[in-house]
């Protein structure tokens, strides 16, 4: 992280924070509601559309992953033991 971030970059960066926060905490709905809440962050012009063009990329590139490592990751579709 650079000296100088903007307002909306470290708000990216705050959900990003929980997103690792809550998937490495083993809460895996709120690990995918914090993935939700960084794609509308990126998607909402008052925050995606103000970041410069290299850190939105590098942003939506990690988008990209989490959702591709972190899709089936929630508790709904876990059976239980006894059934």
């Amino acid at each position: 992280m650079s000296l100088f971030t903007s307002a909306q970059e470290k708000q990216i960066l705050a959900i990003i924070k929980r997103v690792e926060m809550n998937a490495s905490n083993n809460y895996k709905d709120a690990a995918q509601s914090a993935i939700a809440d960084l794609e509308k962050a990126l998607a909402d012009p008052a925050i995606g559309g103000k970041l410069k063009e290299k850190k939105k990329t590098e942003y939506e590139n990690l988008l990209t992953e989490y959702k591709s490592r972190y899709q089936g990751f929630t508790h709904k579709d876990q059976k239980p033991y006894w059934t």
